[in-house]
């Protein structure tokens, strides 16, 4: 299990930890080019690596994240080229190749999103014809 960012004693943080069960342990995660703190952000496994995405750092709805890769213990910043709007409580699913990232807010609904590919570092937005109503707190599969 790898923790990463969210919300506590007051502050937004960017750090995190993995577990292993077997072992009962934790050990910290780097913070070397590890996205900035946020809350109500996405986050999706690979296979291979964590992809966070998107959410809140106390001021700003974020399009910004990370792509975490547990051997190495590193991180590498996701494009924002063509990346959706920054948005909070918005839904991410890994499709085996792509992290389809839709809806969420930012002060108002979206009903709108993007497919992320990491093996290129693109972003392609998601048609928007026939989609459903603008929303947030909402799940995806």
């Amino acid at each position: 299990m790898i923790v990463w960012g969210g919300f506590g004693r007051n502050m937004y943080w960017n750090t995190g930890g993995r577990y292993t069960p077997s072992t009962d342990s934790w050990i910290k995660i780097s913070t070397t080019n590890a996205p900035t703190a946020r809350v109500v952000h996405t986050a999706v496994w690979t296979g291979r690596e964590m992809i966070v995405w998107g959410g809140y750092d106390g001021s700003s709805h974020l399009n910004t994240g990370g792509r975490y890769n547990p051997s190495a213990d590193s991180w590498i910043a996701t494009s924002t080229i063509n990346a959706p709007f920054g948005r909070s409580w918005h839904t991410a699913v890994w499709t085996g190749g792509e992290v389809i990232v839709w809806g969420g807010w930012d002060g108002s609904y979206f009903n709108t999103g993007g497919r992320y590919n990491p093996g290129t570092d693109g972003w392609i937005p998601t048609n928007s014809t026939n989609t459903p109503i603008d929303r947030c707190y909402h799940t995806a599969v």
